[in-house]
């Protein structure tokens, strides 16, 4: 039953209320920031339960009323406001119950590098990241480059950026894959549409607590940073090679004038990565456990198709195709595309967790 299913939430809230009230809690700082933040989580279920059990007994109570001479009217009136609403919240419930990724919140790296498909690839990548630009611009939040590997045909051969704001892995964590692009290039004279492909991959922004690394473990080199002439060259030796010697992963990083910038923009991005590393290792270990997920953050499978000639964007874990790629590129309209994977993701959840 699902009034059994939400009497823990009710009950861990009052413990918590309790806790957060004691002398022993309000002197632990660490503690009672943990608690606070449990209580702001469950604060949402905790409403829809009282909600719900309060609406159970008032369905009930009228229930018992039907057969009565001077009531029974009145009970069926109630009851004919009272019934559907219980549906309503059961639905809504049932979302609130879906176990919470724990990263959901968490601020992002987004990383996108050109695959098959030599200079298009490169140039995809320019026009994907501009999208990205625009729906994070959509939803508020604030974007940081991290570096950038420029390619001489146009767009970029790897681009790292940081994404701030509210719930931004929740809406992105499912742009980790392979994108496809078909189109015909600037100079194909034949006007033959060509296929190339990049990879995205989307990483949860971690701090030290999360992700601990051996100094010992790392290699840096620090090098004169490339560029492609002007004014812009960096003369010093400020560009900074990272690696991770038991991953065998590199992060390189030559954006900033500074080396100790430059340094600690790679460090970051190298914890993410590692973080990143560490959950696709678990995501493959629990493999047929995974089944609900939408894909999420596999690199090799081939997600999403561009095709510019039909206008077309297709999505082919949830067979999903929209003709409006020009208006989703242009504007950063990502969430049509991505309202109906969260959607997908969050019926297999339910379905998997018995709700």
């Amino acid at each position: 039953m699902l009034q059994d299913k939400l009497q823990p939430f009710i009950n861990r809230a009052e413990e918590i209320n309790e806790l957060l009230s004691s002398s022993e809690i309000t002197s632990d700082i660490k503690r009672m920031t943990a608690l606070s933040k449990e209580q702001a989580s469950i604060a949402p279920i905790v409403n829809k339960a009282k909600e719900y059990i309060q609406l159970l007994e008032d369905i009930e109570e009228n229930k018992m009323l039907l057969d009565d001479d001077e009531l029974g009217d009145l009970a069926k009136e109630e009851l004919r406001d009272l019934e559907p609403k219980k549906p309503e919240l059961e639905e809504d419930i049932k979302f609130l119950m879906i176990p919470k990724d724990p990263n959901d919140d968490k601020n992002i790296y987004l990383e996108l590098r050109a695959g098959a498909g030599g200079d298009e690839a490169a140039i995809f990548v320019g026009d994907l990241f501009r999208g990205y630009l625009r729906y994070a611009e959509n939803n508020g939040w604030k974007v940081e480059i991290m570096s950038t590997n420029d390619s001489e045909s146009g767009g970029y051969k790897e681009v790292v950026i940081l994404i701030k704001g509210d719930h931004v892995f929740s809406k992105l964590k499912f742009e980790g894959g392979t994108h496809r692009v078909q189109r015909v290039p600037a100079t194909e004279s034949q006007g033959r549409v060509h296929t190339s492909a990049i990879t995205v991959a989307v990483m949860p922004e971690v701090d030290d607590i999360e992700i601990d690394i051996d100094p010992g473990d790392l290699k840096i080199d620090v090098m004169r940073a490339s560029g492609n002439g002007g004014q812009s060259v960096n003369t010093t030796d400020s560009a900074v090679r990272i690696t991770h010697l038991p991953s065998g992963l590199v992060v390189t990083n030559q954006d900033q004038k500074s080396q100790h910038k430059n340094r600690d923009k790679a460090m970051k991005v190298l914890k993410a990565r590692l973080y990143d590393l560490e959950m696709q290792e678990k995501m493959q270990k629990e493999g047929a456990d995974r089944k609900e997920q939408v894909g999420t953050g596999d690199r090799s499978g081939r997600i999403r198709t561009y095709n510019y000639p039909q206008n077309r964007i297709s999505d082919h874990r949830i067979n999903l195709t929209l003709y409006r790629l020009d208006y989703i590129m242009n504007d950063g309209l990502f969430d049509e595309v991505i309202d109906p994977l969260i959607a997908d993701h969050q019926s297999k959840l339910i379905e998997a967790n018995g709700l």
